[in-house]
Formats: structure tokens, sequence, C-alpha cells
């Protein structure tokens, strides 16, 4: 078969093949509900301080149109070559299988032993921070520790590591996505649909309210100099797009889930770009609408404090009355959960897929017998998460940003970029709109975004450290097992 003409199948063509499914309806809810967890719920009052006023709207309208650009990205990979695993896959073939591809795949399954227990946990954190506004004890620390760590050429690391009764919520909320997963495809498609009528009602109510209580001198109030193009300007909106970027994340869950699409050339970029576009509108309109209630120097007050955990109950409190402060909180602890529930879902198949190449540990390959999902996969990935709950949110945020955009995002648009070129004649079901715009405009954002935010040397370190360690240990197993760059080569 010409290679030219056909689309990698490495991960479709195992004998342990997964079961396509997952409708386009399901697709984009399990998508929907990865996008809007806790994120958005957490983060206003972060995005209001780092651009000191309501100007902080420019940090989710950039971060939708990123999100868009890097979604084109993820739409044309994802038709072409519709397996598990998603960038693994993706990388793989863009470099080179047995070349560099091989190096890179295996860098993004490295990664992502950290970067997705890290996003689960971070779920699961903010859905425990909100359930103190019902439950007080939940915010009493019981231990708290900074680790540091002295590593050469890169400075020193920190680990800020917190033990409140909340930590134990956290991790309740973990394993009951684990157990909620131990099921067949079909029947999680079915569970999707109801968690994503939860996560919609919520983010209904919340954006009703906003608007029939809202005032426009209010949400408009911006301070003197707030467009003034300086280097504060900057490096605000830099911090502003890195939680945004978070917020936004998710829209890529069903590439992770490309072999038990249906349709997936069609249904893939469909259920990327609506829920890309749906989730844009309504964020904007959601926090446009909470300014409009909550003046915007309260926001940043409050995220200073606790109270920016649960800033959506205080906001549903303030216009309707305590009842509907705890209606909330219970709203959008289900919305925390749903969005968990999604991404240890996709998550799951990633390290599968990258076993069955032979490229990571076996056991990971291994599918259950009659549900036919990488059940040792999830549940590794479940345990990794619960761990990670015991650090601090903030830092969870900065460091899976950076993680993802350093060794993931930005090697995966500029493969993109290149796979047109080495390879022009490969079947792509869907073609990236202005092409190739969207992708240089991705990769100059998420450089952006790693670069101009204040104190930005912290996380890159982690990312580095990620990779010297990861090429490290492809290196050793390459030797042993004779693979490039120690592959023999045949005599001539």
């Amino acid at each position: 078969m010409n290679q030219q003409n056909s689309a990698p199948t490495a991960a479709t063509d195992s004998p342990t093949k997964l079961v396509r499914g997952l409708s386009l309806k399901s697709a984009t809810a399990l998508n929907m509900i990865d996008m809007i967890g806790v994120g958005p719920f957490i983060t206003i009052p972060l995005i209001i301080s780092a651009m000191g006023g309501p100007q902080a709207m420019l940090g989710w309208i950039f971060g939708a149109v990123l999100a868009i650009c890097d979604g084109l990205v993820w739409a044309e990979l994802g038709a072409a070559m519709p397996g598990s695993g998603g960038s693994y896959f993706y990388l793989k073939n863009i470099y080179g299988a047995k070349t560099l591809g091989r190096l890179l795949s295996f860098l993004f399954i490295w990664q992502l032993s950290f970067s997705a227990p890290l996003s689960i946990a971070s779920g699961c954190i903010g859905l425990s921070r909100y359930a103190a506004y019902i439950f007080p004890s939940l915010d009493h620390v019981w231990s708290s520790h900074v680790l540091k760590l002295a590593i050469p050429l890169l400075g020193d690391l920190e680990v800020n590591w917190i033990i409140s009764s909340g930590t134990f919520v956290a991790i309740g909320a973990v394993l009951l996505a684990v157990f909620l997963l131990y099921r067949k495809i079909a029947v999680i498609g079915r569970f999707s649909i109801v968690l994503w009528i939860g996560v919609l009602a919520t983010i209904a109510w919340v954006i009703f309210a906003g608007l029939t209580h809202f005032n426009a001198a209010r949400a408009f109030d911006f301070p003197p100099n707030a467009f003034h193009l300086d280097h504060a300007f900057f490096t605000g909106l830099g911090a502003a797009l890195l939680v945004s970027t978070y917020d936004y994340w998710g829209y890529y869950n069903v590439c992770f889930l490309g072999e038990e699409v249906e349709n997936p050339g069609k249904n893939i970029p469909r259920a990327l770009l609506i829920s890309i576009v749906s989730v844009g509108a309504i964020y904007i309109v959601m926090n446009i609408s909470i300014l409009g209630v909550l003046p915007w120097r309260e926001l940043a007050d409050s995220a200073k404090t606790d109270t920016r955990f649960y800033i959506m109950s205080t906001f549903m409190q303030r216009i309707y009355g305590a009842w509907a402060g705890y209606l909330i909180t219970g709203l959008i602890i289900w919305t925390a959960f749903a969005s968990v529930f999604s991404l240890l879902l996709g998550y799951s198949r990633v390290p599968y897929a990258a076993a069955l190449d032979g490229n990571y540990f076996k056991p990971f390959a291994r599918v259950h017998p009659e549900h036919h999902f990488p059940n040792v996969s999830l549940m590794w990935l479940g345990l990794v998460a619960a761990a990670f709950c015991f650090l601090r949110l903030a830092d969870v945020i900065a460091a899976l940003v950076v993680i993802r955009l350093t060794i993931q995002f930005l090697t995966q648009s500029i493969g993109l970029i290149l796979l047109r070129l080495r390879q022009p004649d490969l079947v792509r079901p869907f073609r990236m709109y202005l092409y190739p715009l969207p992708a240089l405009l991705a990769i100059a954002g998420y450089i952006f975004v790693l670069f101009s935010r204040p104190n930005f040397q912290k996380e890159i370190r982690y990312a580095a450290l990620l990779i010297v360690t990861g090429t490290i240990i492809y290196l050793v197993r390459s030797w042993r097992n004779q693979e490039w760059p120690f592959a023999n080569k045949p005599a001539h």
C-alpha cells in the first residue's frame, strides 16, 4: 500500500480493537463537559486580578481565538489519523515512526504521566473547594509543606503539599470517576449525556441570573489606562491567557477516543468545532454577566483569599439569597465531576495506545476481557491523580499548562505544517481552514503564554526536567532494545 495515500492506522489494526460506540452527540457532550469543568467558576478572580479590570475579558476572547486555531490543528490530524492515543499517534507518524517521532511520542506519554493526572486532580481539588462553601470545615488544613529541590543548571524546584479535610473529598471524586468508567463505552456515552445536561443547566442559570440583574456601568467600569499597551498590560494578558487556556482545554478529548468514534473523519472535526464555538460563546457571555453583578475590584480582591474558590456561590447568594448559593454550589460540584469523568476517560486511552505500539510499558496494553476498555491505564491514571490531590490548585494549573504547551501543543502545531509538506497526498477528510494561518497563530500564541508571565521560569523548569529525564529514560530503553538511535543498520 502506498503510505503517501493512506492514513496511518497502527492503533486501529490491533487485535484488541475497541468499539466504535460514540456518536457525534456523545462525542460533543464529552468534549463540552471536559471543557466546562470547575475552571471557569474558580478562575474568574485570577483573570480579573491579572489584568486589573474588566479588560480581562480580552483574556477570554483571545483564549477563544487560540482554542479555535489549535482546534483546527487537532481536527485535521484527528480526522486523518483516527486512532486511540491522539497526540501520541500524531507525533509518531509526523516525525517518523522509527526515528525522531518515536522519541517525541515517548516524551508525550512521559509528560502525560504527570500532566493528565494534574488535569484530573485540578478538577477534583476545585470540586472540594466549592464543597467548602456548604461544609466550611473542609477548608481546615491539617498539614502544609514546601519541598525544594536544587537541580543543576535548572535552579530550585518547589512543590507545595497540603493536607486538608477537602483533600479526601478530592480523592473520593477520583475514585468515584474510576468506578463509573469501569464499564462499556456505550454505557459511558449515555452517562455523558446525563452529565452534559447538568452542566448546561448550571451555565444557563448563571447566565440568566447575571443578565437579568446586569448593571452595564459596573460591568464596564474600566480603570485609568486600562488599554495602555505597556509592559504591565502584556504581562497581565499573558497571565490571563494562561488561565483561560486551561479553562478552554478539553476540546481535543475526542481525539484521544478516535478509535471509538463513529464516522471519525466527519464526527471528530464536528465535535471539536461545535465544542469550541459553543463554550467560547458561553464563557464570554457568562463572564460579562458576572461583571455586571459583582464589582471587578471585589473579584480582584477575592483572588487573594479563599473566597475565590466559590465566587459563584457568592454571586448567586447576592442575587437570590442563601438557598441559591447552596444550589449553585451543588450544580458546580456536578459540573466539576463531569469534567473529571470525561478527562479520565479520554486520557486512559493514550498509554494504552502507546503500550500497544511497543513504546510504553506492556501492562498498559491490557483491555478488560468483557467490557473492552483499557482497564490498567484507567486504574493507573486514577491512582496518580489521587496522589496529586495533595498539591495546591494554582500550582497544578500553572504546571499543567506549561508542561503541555512545551512538550505537546507546540510540537503538534509545527508537526501539522511538516506533515502537509512531507505527505501532501495523505487522505485528509478535513482540511484546516485558511491553512497555515491558524497553525502559525497557535504557535505564536503559545509562545506568548509561555514567556510573557511574571515568574515564568518556575514552570519552565518543570517542563525542562521532564524533557531531560524522559529523554534519558528513552535512550536507556532504546539502547537495551536496539531501537533508534541505537538500531543496527542493515548491511549493504
